[in-house]
């Protein structure tokens, strides 16, 4: 007889393991949809799946955050099903030669700063912002960016009075060492302002292909935070941003200038970035740069080939992999998420804009862009997919030149197509530890593409200074490699 959860999810394959416990492939049984299962077994010592499960609910509804589908105890396991996303951002950073454009980056920031103030208005900090607590949809949501991953989360207000937490110092690192902000490193009880300041670090990330900090050698794990923690506060935000839009500066500076209490001015955060994406050109039309490399990897593989120039794709068959530097002082283990094939991300078309302007060529010279790739236009003109009339785009993730200013992060859809991954990232230079706090409701918790198509050679602009022409051989091994994380990579040290 096969294995059943709630009386309604079929138990299939496990796809995934940490110390917590494992994730099992499932399926509704009267659906047959397709869902991710997080088993945990009830004797563990530091239990977390009841207090994740109750975060969710808390933040149903917003954009960008993954359904729960059940909760419950079944025999000698606590269970949590919830939807299947797509490949997180570090997946796909990996599968785009570690280097983001600065328009897929722009993208990406617009989409991040909302899913952080959503949850930030629902009175609780994510405390470990990071490339993979960020996860692409599937499907009609493939461009729509969902957070996951709240165990860490903190609440730092009453959800009544919104009075908030007091001020402490001497306080253990929480999160990941690699995108925590000074004043975590420094002790301070974090708030807003630091979930800020690590979503900045992942978007320079992104950008730059590293961060200074990265690599550095010590002894033990506290010495490499002390070493972390000084080399990060030795780098001037003007030094880390050096070559790259001054708005990231202000980014920073602002993120900083922020008081312990302070509400940020989310949407000041955004018109940074909107603005310079409006004064670069650029359309917000779903062409990331996956998008451009699934693209090309289509043409390789299909026949008659395409007239395809310089590639941007990746220098080697090179599946993305999971750098995660997450570790605690009770887990060490993070779930192997199930990894989508990048297939599923090209089933969409690309809403496109009306900006002229898009066409201007960047100089080759200039730090951050490359000549773009020359596609071959014609296979390209047929498709139409008018921005105002698409139904499965995300509204936080529509806008053009006039829409572009007044989104609202806050919005009480319900994400159609979403998930919950818990990542294995086996970097050794940013890690986390994870402290013993009140969770709600009493509990306690342990603190620890779509189809590109629309693409046009003068409409692209990828920005990925220092990656070299790809061989028209390693695209296949590249596919090959991402279709086998699907559901095959059980552990991974």
């Amino acid at each position: 007889m096969e294995p059943r959860v709630g009386n309604k999810f079929r138990l299939g394959r496990k796809i995934g393991s940490g110390s917590f416990g494992e994730i099992y492939l499932g399926t509704n049984i009267q659906t047959n949809e397709e869902v991710a299962i997080k088993l945990e077994n009830i004797k563990t010592k530091h239990p977390q799946l009841l207090y994740e499960s109750k975060l969710y609910k808390i933040l149903q509804g917003g954009t960008g955050i993954p359904n729960v589908r059940w909760f419950g105890v079944e025999g000698d396991y606590n269970v949590l099903v919830m939807d299947l996303l797509g490949p997180s951002l570090e997946d796909l950073f990996n599968f785009c030669s570690r280097k983001l454009s600065l328009k897929t980056v722009l993208m990406l920031a617009d989409q991040m700063i909302n899913r952080v103030e959503f949850v930030h208005s629902k009175s609780f900090l994510h405390r470990d912002i990071k490339p993979d607590n960020f996860i692409m949809g599937l499907g009609r949501r493939a461009n729509q960016v969902y957070i996951i991953d709240f165990g860490l989360a903190k609440k730092y207000r009453d959800t009544s009075s919104h009075q908030h937490i007091p001020y402490r110092e001497n306080k253990n690192l929480t999160g990941t060492a690699r995108y925590a902000s000074v004043n975590t490193h420094l002790g301070i009880e974090q708030s807003r302002r630091d979930d800020l300041e690590s979503l900045g670090y992942v978007l320079m990330y992104f950008l730059r292909g590293s961060l200074p900090w990265q690599g550095l050698k010590a002894g033990t794990k506290k010495q490499k935070y002390e070493k972390i923690s000084e080399k990060k506060v030795a780098t001037s935000f003007e030094a880390l941003c050096r070559g790259y839009p001054s708005e990231f500066v202000s980014y920073f500076h602002y993120c900083r200038s922020l008081r312990f209490e302070d509400k940020p001015d989310y949407s000041y955060l955004k018109r940074l970035f909107r603005e310079l994406f409006i004064r670069e050109g650029f359309q917000f039309d779903y062409v990331f740069d996956w998008t451009i490399l699934k693209y090309q990897q289509s043409q390789i593989s299909g026949a008659p080939p395409r007239a395809i120039g310089p590639s941007t794709g990746p220098n080697s068959g090179l599946a993305p992999a999971f750098a995660n530097d997450r570790q605690s002082g009770h887990r060490h283990g993070r779930v192997i998420p199930p990894a989508v094939d990048l297939g599923s991300l090209s089933d969409q078309k690309a809403p496109m804009g009306n900006n002229p302007s898009v066409s201007k060529e960047r100089d080759p010279h200039r730090q951050g862009w490359v000549t773009p790739p020359v596609i071959d236009s014609g296979s390209l003109t047929k498709q139409k997919a008018p921005m105002g009339n698409n139904p499965s785009v995300s509204k936080d993730a529509k806008f053009s030149s006039s829409a572009f200013m007044g989104q609202s992060s806050e919005s009480s859809r319900r994400a159609a197509v979403s998930s919950s991954r818990d990542m294995v990232n086996t970097d050794a230079d940013a890690s986390h530890t994870r402290a013993t706090e009140a969770s709600p409701g009493n509990s306690r918790r342990v603190s620890s593409a779509q189809r590109s198509s629309a693409i046009s050679s003068a409409e692209r602009k990828h920005t990925s200074s220092g990656q070299k022409p790809s061989a028209v051989k390693n695209y296949e091994s590249t596919l090959k490699g991402i279709k086998g994380l699907n559901f095959d990579n059980e552990e991974r040290n």
